[in-house]
């Protein structure tokens, strides 16, 4: 069964129209990775069910439509309820995912007019356009919020830790390569024992299992070299088969490659008993690539370091904390400042005088 074909019995509304699922095959032909063709399945398909349910003809909506779209998934409440750690939207979805249902619905369209079945896209996107006045840039329909990511503080990061000691080998070592490597959770979850050199302490993260298929090979620390020795040993007596490195243990995937659900599981559990509920599957990466800029690496090692095609992204990830601006602050500028509020104690002092 072809992978467009579970598509459309999962997203059944994707069936009811022939165009939107000769895109997703399209796609599927193109080799996109089965989660990216899954995420846009579920988009378009939601967008798909309003126009269904407010009789609008997809292949002729404009843009007053999908902007009714727009301000239903704006409103729309979170599943995840009291789970939902932090909102940058105002509502029920972050701004990333709602930016995230709109990807695919741009893509259809896009579509739609290169079959020359529009002449434009109702959805648009933001980019820089000559046409305006003084040129400038665009706003797509949804402001798109860029927020620095979250790291936690070295005592955070030592109640993590803390709290990881009462985990299995097997989560300890996935934490420690998730950080010494900068690792995606899904390119930790994909690796495969053959991935690792021991003896140079470096490990592949194969193109396949990457955001932006660009292989890679990372170093990890010695102590994570000590836990996988360790890892190695105690995974000889679940499975002796090379192929995946993590393995579930549980009696109904017993020796099976570790799920992307499991994997989410284990840190959240790994946060809450931190008391650290920010920390996610994300997080380590988010630190390591900060910690590499606190040490001076160039930007464009760090780029190589996590795969990144252009350095744009790099500086998505890498912030300094507020706490190392305080310190540079005080090293390098504190005569400056010095000199500033003296100049303002003096005149405080003059005016002091003078009221007398």
């Amino acid at each position: 069964m072809s992978g467009t074909v579970m598509l459309t019995g999962k997203w059944l509304v994707l069936a009811r129209h022939e165009r939107a699922a000769g895109w997703l095959q399209v796609w599927t032909d193109l080799g996109r990775a089965p989660r990216t063709i899954d995420a846009y399945a579920r988009g378009l398909a939601e967008y798909l069910v309003m126009c269904d349910r407010e009789g609008i003809d997809p292949l002729t909506a404009n843009r007053a439509h999908v902007a009714a779209y727009v301000r239903e998934v704006t409103e729309r409440p979170s599943r995840r309820g009291v789970n939902v750690v932090s909102l940058d939207s105002g509502s029920g979805l972050a701004n990333a995912t709602i930016q995230q249902r709109l990807v695919p619905v741009r893509l259809f369209y896009d579509f739609l007019m290169e079959e020359g079945l529009r002449e434009s896209n109702p959805v648009g996107r933001g980019r820089y356009t000559l046409g305006r006045q003084r040129g400038g840039q665009q706003r797509g329909l949804v402001p798109r919020l860029t927020k620095l990511p979250w790291i936690p503080t070295d005592a955070q990061w030592m109640d993590i830790l803390e709290a990881a000691k009462d985990e299995p080998i097997r989560n300890r070592v996935m934490l420690a390569l998730a950080y010494d490597a900068a690792l995606r959770r899904e390119e930790l979850c994909s690796l495969r024992t053959d991935d690792l050199d021991p003896a140079h302490r470096t490990l592949r993260v194969r193109a396949e299992t990457t955001k932006n298929r660009l292989e890679r090979v990372v170093p990890y620390s010695a102590s994570t070299g000590v836990l996988l020795s360790g890892y190695f040993a105690y995974r000889a007596t679940i499975s002796r088969a090379r192929g995946p490195l993590f393995l579930s243990e549980s009696r109904r995937n017993h020796a099976q490659p570790l799920s992307l659900w499991t994997s989410s599981k284990v840190v959240r559990r790994l946060a809450l008993a931190a008391g650290v509920p920010r920390f996610s599957t994300h997080t380590t990466r988010h630190l390591c690539l900060t910690d590499l800029a606190r040490m001076g690496w160039e930007l464009h090692a760090i780029a190589t370091f996590a795969g990144h095609r252009h350095t744009d992204s790099t500086l998505q990830y890498i912030h300094l904390s507020g706490r190392d601006l305080a310190d540079k602050l005080s090293r390098g500028m504190n005569h400056i400042h010095a000199w500033r509020i003296a100049k303002l104690a003096d005149l405080d002092a003059a005016t002091a005088g003078t009221s007398r």
